[in-house]
């Protein structure tokens, strides 16, 4: 276990990616306390679940409506500089919010336009970090940079809600906006000091086709289809319970932003557990396939059983466990699209599985926000674990290639047999990710330049 910590860490051994990941840390804790902060004002302002969905829904709308264009343009683009910018109207926006609730001028509709904004703005952002991981670790090392993006996450995940709750106790929410508006400041430092070598689009063609060649691409991938389908699980029934979590420490389990941040907390702390332990044990695992539909069955079990609980420290505990999935899942889907794609489309790709995992969202926590309206915030949770469970089941059962899949993207070793005609069809299976793309690759070295910033 010990070991594979180590070679998990081996990245850091980067200057670059050390000053990258410190400066995300410090953002992703002001981002966890913003967010915490606004679903309670949400809550505050309306005491509606349809309100905190059509709050969820403005942040993630954009996603899948900017889509098609974003991971072209992070693909074309200057990926540093854009996420110089990007971060910069993050930084607007949370201050911008901060002053209005400090002055008590907030009304739901301003947390609706800069929501929507800020959706926006990540739906440029998310492509272009994830693919600037490859661009700083090299793809030799993606898997276990993402693995540690992913474990710096849940720290502050961990740190963050529960900061922010009892920050919001104390001295209410305001403070929380403007800490998440000053920690911009490290990530935008750390970008200007790094160095990072990106492969470009080259050529200006029309971003719509340039968008149709990285799903084409995808099309002709079973596997890499099975891991948007495994996010897609995850944040469809599983992450977006999260937005309920105000209702149910004020409601069921009488409490207020204390105990909001207190159970957030225990989320980032079990995915802070995930992502440490079981996220580089389980990649290591050969039937990926496997390993995740377990994993996010495990999830849903654990959601179905915070549902019926009434007890704050069992809610925790179920809490911690159901967290499990979400690291697990979206490193390893991360760091594998990054392996299994060719170097000039990896944005492009990776913007489908954002569009996925992130831009339907917006459907799911509007529907989740009004049912629970009506029919409980408990029964809703039930059912979304219930539907992790059967999903992950149907997958397996409808994708039988999936179940004996070993990615081979570190092996030469030959993988199991998988069952005839899907194995046909993902040549994965049987050679490692380096002999995959070899076409691609080729291909892709004629439109692509190396850009060194």
């Amino acid at each position: 276990m010990f070991r594979s910590l180590a070679d998990t860490l081996s990245p850091l051994r980067s200057r670059n990616f050390r000053l990258y990941l410190g400066g995300q840390g410090i953002s992703m804790l002001g981002n966890w306390m913003q967010g915490t902060a606004q679903a309670w004002v949400v809550w505050r302002l309306t005491g509606s679940t349809a309100a905190l969905g059509i709050v969820a829904m403005l942040n993630t709308l954009p996603i899948l409506l900017l889509g098609p264009f974003s991971g072209v343009w992070a693909d074309r683009l200057d990926r540093r500089k854009l996420l110089i910018y990007t971060n910069l109207l993050a930084m607007i926006l949370a201050v911008v919010m901060g002053s209005l609730v400090y002055t008590d001028l907030v009304r739901l509709w301003h947390v609706y336009i800069i929501a929507g904004i800020l959706g926006c703005v990540n739906a440029l952002d998310i492509p272009s970090q994830q693919a600037f991981i490859g661009d700083l670790s090299g793809v030799e090392f993606v898997r276990k940079g993402f693995t540690l993006n992913s474990m710096m996450e849940q720290v502050m995940r961990m740190i963050g809600p529960s900061a922010a709750g009892w920050m919001i106790g104390g001295i209410g929410e305001a403070p929380a906006f403007w800490l998440n508006g000053l920690s911009y400041v490290a990530v935008i430092a750390s970008l200007f000091m790094v160095k990072a070598s990106q492969e470009r689009q080259a050529g200006a063609s029309n971003p719509l086709a340039e968008f149709r060649a990285g799903f084409v691409f995808v099309r002709r991938k079973p596997r890499i289809q099975d891991l948007i389908l495994f996010t897609a699980m995850t944040t469809l029934f599983g992450f977006v319970n999260t937005q309920l979590f105000p209702e149910i420490a004020d409601h069921l389990l009488h409490g207020g932003p204390e105990t909001l941040g207190t159970m957030m907390g225990a989320f980032g702390a079990g995915s802070f557990f995930s992502a440490l332990l079981l996220t580089p044990t389980l990649q290591r695992v050969k039937r990926t396939g496997l390993a995740l539909s377990g994993i996010i069955a495990w999830s849903g079990f654990w959601f179905g059983a915070f549902s019926l609980s009434s007890s704050l420290t069992f809610s925790l505990v179920a809490v911690f466990c159901a967290s499990f999935a979400q690291p697990v899942v979206l490193t390893t889907v991360k760091g594998l699209l990054q392996v299994l794609s060719p170097p000039n489309m990896r944005a492009r790709v990776l913007s489908l599985q954002v569009m996925v995992a992130v831009g339907i969202q917006p459907l799911s926590s509007l529907t989740v926000g009004f049912v629970a309206q009506f029919a409980g915030s408990t029964r809703v949770i039930r059912t979304n674990g219930a539907l992790m469970i059967a999903a992950a089941a149907l997958l397996l059962a409808v994708r039988p290639a999936l179940r004996v899949w070993v990615p081979q993207e570190e092996s030469g070793e030959k993988a199991p047999p998988a069952s005839e005609g899907d194995a046909a069809a993902s040549p994965v299976t049987a050679e490692p990710a380096e002999r995959l793309q070899r076409d691609e690759y080729a291909r892709a070295a004629s439109e692509t330049k190396p850009v060194n910033s």
